[in-house]
């Protein structure tokens, strides 16, 4: 097994991504990129050549509702 050395040191700035994480904990998720987030997960995880197609599974996702707790 290869050796690996530790990871304990710090991490080097990146101003470009915390600014970016910045800008999206104050945007927020819409209803909107929830759907598209539940029809992308259902696309990706549908099995090779079962006939899924990205519009079939919108038309599924906009008949599924979760209910919130």
């Amino acid at each position: 097994m290869a050796i690996r050395k530790a990871t304990l040191k710090k991490a080097p700035p990146r101003p470009e991504l915390e600014r970016l994480l910045s800008e999206a904990k104050e945007h927020g998720v819409t209803d909107a990129d929830l759907q598209e987030q539940r029809v992308s997960f259902a696309y990706g995880n549908a099995p090779e050549n079962s006939g899924i197609t990205k519009e079939s599974a919108r038309s599924a996702a906009k008949s599924l509702r979760l209910a919130r707790a």
